[in-house]
């Protein structure tokens, strides 16, 4: 869940604003309020929960999307812009569609301001190499797959508009006995403001999956022992934590040499853990930060509140030792915008400081958002202004600054934080690392993951007097593989109407790949659509016929399996 925001002017009261941010939704409940009816019950606004929605509305159904948030689309217009995927090929339905509306609109002239179509793609092609799309080629219809938040947000409000599908903003679950399931059905949610809605079918779309367990539903948080799948890169990773890491030895002492005197700060005292054994620990949340270099649209980042410079003193050192690498995974955005991400040793990643975020009240989100904002925003601060850095540091982080035109009811700062894992369901079948190395494969395809196995660190420890990271894996995976039909809906017994696209079943290293937005609104797709055959045929969702699911799926466009060339 992300904390909402009132409308502000100026970036003079941001640090008013990040101080009380998560008091803007009241925990006072109001009277309860008539219970609302619908087919089809979407609880989330991220990319998957508007996939979802209008996919069930599409197939004739009464749905509402409940998004505790009053901003759609999650990630993917929260910073997200530069697509991560893989493999364009294995993207198709409606998530298809909506890159392809996105190159729609990047086509007209009105939609450059900052710079022109040509300049743009100039950036991109000296930034990096792209790669190719072969649904598009073989189609012969363009996608675009880097675009601003804004635009982003707009076309999944008009793909809601034109589903008809009822919306409901600012309400979220009531997490003390929020979900009425007398038996095997949930029959209804009920939300902090004490409004009912009724429904036949449930989908969890949330990054966090409060309704999977407030469902009953058996779910994994953390990361198993490679012992339980037989697994190799799963579990504490010392070994395979070689991006991402420090490359120069850096005291992690406050003063240098002198264990007495504390670590600094984001470090653990102890050890790592053993080599491959699992934990409650989660791999590192961040903001994916929307920033120009376009003076006329450009606000400076402010000074967070409570900013200790000490919190860097760790990147300082490491700047020191000859290292610079913070800012260098920066994305090329439409008019001179960025999609800036975590790099290196140091970087917008908050190592360690997430582990409660998955089951916690909304009240510790609210405040592990804060910490994730005012840390991330410190950090740009100590990089710009930093006298001790050298000139060229603070002149390559000073010519960023947040957006005049994105995210304006929180002064430029994204209202989506990078919530990279939580809750993972633990249904009859669950996505391992075999089946990302294609060791094992699904029968029951209801779309492709082709992203390499991903897991950003974990933890930062002392290892022979120096700062060492653990837990960041990246392996590739040789082609696009299938997600199984039974990884999104809970095991047999345990609820017979939910479904779950987003905190589906998988293990941490699997969920690493799968984890991508296009991937999550394929899954939403077919979610809803195997929510309309239950309803439709009377049967649980653990009964509905896959063959029926899969034509109806392909008849949708979605890819289900990978071929040189895919249809």
């Amino acid at each position: 869940m992300r904390p909402f925001f009132n409308a502000v002017c100026g970036s003079a009261i941001l640090a008013l604003l990040v101080a009380n941010v998560g008091c803007q939704l009241t925990e006072t409940k109001p009277p309860a309020e008539k219970t609302s009816q619908f087919d089809v019950i979407v609880y989330g606004g991220t990319s998957a929960g508007v996939v979802a929605a209008v996919q069930s509305a599409r197939m004739g159904q009464r749905t509402v999307l409940i998004n505790p948030d009053h901003h759609l689309g999650g990630l993917t217009a929260g910073g997200l812009g530069a697509t991560d995927i893989g493999n364009k090929g294995a993207i198709g339905g409606i998530a298809r569609e909506f890159y392809e509306r996105i190159a729609r609109h990047y086509a007209q002239n009105t939609a450059w301001r900052q710079e022109s179509r040509d300049a743009f793609l100039a950036r991109r092609k000296a930034s990096q190499q792209q790669s190719k799309d072969p649904v598009a080629e073989a189609r012969g219809i363009p996608a675009q797959w880097a675009f601003e938040p804004h635009v982003a947000e707009s076309l999944f409000q008009d793909f809601l508009t034109e589903a008809g599908v009822t919306l409901i903003t600012g309400e979220r679950l009531d997490l003390q006995g929020g979900v009425r399931k007398p038996a095997r059905r949930i029959l209804s949610i009920r939300m902090e403001s004490g409004k009912v809605f009724a429904g036949r079918m449930f989908i969890d779309a949330t990054y966090e999956g409060d309704l999977m367990a407030k469902a009953g539903v058996s779910y994994q948080v953390g990361r198993e022992d490679n012992a339980m799948y037989g697994e190799t890169l799963n579990g504490v990773q010392t070994r395979k934590a070689v991006k991402h890491q420090f490359t120069k030895r850096v005291d992690p002492y406050v003063v240098p040499g002198d264990p007495s005197s504390g670590l600094l700060p984001g470090i653990r005292n102890g050890s790592p853990g053993k080599e491959g054994a699992g934990d409650h620990r989660v791999q590192a949340y961040n903001f994916r930060l929307c920033l120009t270099d376009a003076p006329e649209n450009r606000r400076p980042i402010p000074q967070p509140p409570g900013y200790d410079a000490q919190r860097y003193e760790l990147l300082r050192r490491y700047i020191a030792a000859g290292v610079f690498d913070a800012l260098n995974l920066n994305t090329p955005m439409p008019n001179r915008k960025t999609d800036i991400n975590n790099h290196g040793a140091f970087s917008s990643d908050h190592i360690g400081a997430n582990y409660d975020y998955p089951e916690a009240s909304y009240k510790v989100r609210d405040n592990i958002f804060r910490d994730h904002r005012n840390y991330l925003m410190g950090m740009w601060w100590f990089l710009q202004n930093d006298s001790r850095l050298p000139n060229s540091v603070r002149e390559a982080a000073g010519r960023w600054g947040v957006c005049l035109d994105e995210f304006t009811e929180t002064d430029g700062w994204p209202h989506q934080l990078y919530v990279r894992e939580a809750r993972r369901m633990i249904s009859d079948y669950v996505m391992t690392e075999h089946n990302c190395r294609r060791q094992k494969t699904a029968e029951d395809s209801v779309g492709l993951a082709a992203y390499g196995m991903d897991s950003h660190n974990v933890q930062r420890y002392v290892k022979d007097g120096a700062a060492i990271n653990e837990g960041d894996v990246q392996v590739g995976v040789a082609k696009p593989y299938p997600i199984s039909y039974r990884a999104c809906v809970p095991k047999v017994g345990e609820c017979e109407n939910l479904l779950v696209p987003v905190c589906l079943s998988a293990s941490h290293i699997a969920y690493g790949s799968i984890r991508m937005e296009p991937v999550f609104m394929v899954l939403g797709q077919s979610a809803a659509t195997a929510a309309v055959f239950a309803m439709n045929g009377q049967v649980a969702v653990q009964g509905v016929d896959y063959a029926k699911l899969r034509k109806r799926l392909q008849q949708d466009q979605q890819i289900l399996d990978w071929t040189p060339t895919p249809r």
